[in-house]
């Protein structure tokens, strides 16, 4: 007769911590049967940090942080470069934007007193490398607004219209307002964020 061995029960609990100024949504899954180590992956626009369950407090928070800081500095591909930003403000176009093209999308480490820019004359649409540290939402609502001055040059009513429909238009100029002072840089408020 064969024995049953009782498998013991393995505690993992899952905590979600709120996007905050300096990073995204960070998903905490703390597991007992993790026992050293810590390790965190991005999972579409959150990070998942899995830790130990044991640990607790400012061992826990250091962790978390240490681990979460180390990803920053590993972006997705949107911020990777001119390629990869262009392929996103193509998808955004299309989500909210009736698919309107711009000739070119482009990082610029000259925007010194805007987010970013549009030229509706030429299509093209430049955004401050300053933006590359902040959260992948942040990025697609400034590129839908800058798109949208590619259906309406100015801030009319109209524009506002095709900007608005980034669900996010509002939150994303209360937090670049924060992330200027931050920053300490005066960026030019011509209404939101371009």
């Amino acid at each position: 007769m064969a024995r049953l061995r009782a498998t013991p029960t393995v505690t993992s609990t899952v905590t979600i911590e709120p996007p905050r100024f300096d990073r995204p949504e960070v998903e905490i899954r703390a597991s007992a049967r993790r026992t050293k180590t810590g390790t965190a992956h991005w999972s579409g626009h959150r990070i998942v940090v899995q830790i130990p369950a044991r640990l607790r407090g400012r061992e826990r928070a250091s962790l978390v942080d240490a681990l979460v800081e180390r990803l920053m500095t590993q972006r997705p591909s949107v911020n990777s470069g001119d390629a990869g930003l262009e392929a996103r403000a193509a998808t955004l176009a299309e989500l909210y934007l009736d698919g309107v093209q711009a000739a070119s999308v482009r990082w610029s480490t000259s925007q010194r007193r805007r987010w970013a820019s549009c030229s509706p004359d030429t299509r093209e649409v430049r955004v401050s490398t300053r933006l590359q540290q902040c959260p992948e939402w942040v990025i697609d609502a400034v590129l839908v607004h800058e798109l949208a001055h590619l259906h309406e040059a100015d801030h009319s009513a109209a524009f506002h219209e095709w900007a608005n429909r980034h669900p996010r238009q509002g939150e994303c100029a209360l937090y670049l307002e924060g992330y200027a002072l931050g920053l300490g840089l005066r960026i030019e408020s011509d209404v939101e964020v371009g």
